[in-house]
């Protein structure tokens, strides 16, 4: 469940499936409305274990929502596994 953290900073503790997709998408509904897209994010990656092409997706979407409304999105705590598809797929680049 996202936390709105400061009135800049919204934070999400992720877990995996099947709620993380179903968080991510909650956060992309966020970021897309201009009423609550006023928000940087941070997605904490702590708990999760795998991801998908899916969830790979839903991360670009909420990037470019962010992005188009002049907000970040940082993740945080990547384990060594989820890195790697980063750097498979070049996205090491494009995530911080």
């Amino acid at each position: 469940m996202p936390t709105d953290w400061s009135d800049s900073i919204l934070i999400s503790d992720l877990n995996d499936e099947p709620q993380l997709s179903e968080e991510l998408s909650s956060i992309i509904d966020r970021t897309e409305d201009p009423a609550t897209a006023s928000k940087n994010v941070v997605l904490n990656f702590s708990s999760v274990s795998y991801v998908s092409s899916s969830h790979l997706a839903q991360l670009l979407r909420m990037r470019k929502a962010l992005q188009d409304s002049g907000k970040r999105l940082v993740l945080c705590s990547v384990n060594d596994n989820i890195w790697s598809v980063f750097l498979m797929t070049g996205l090491d680049r494009v995530f911080r």
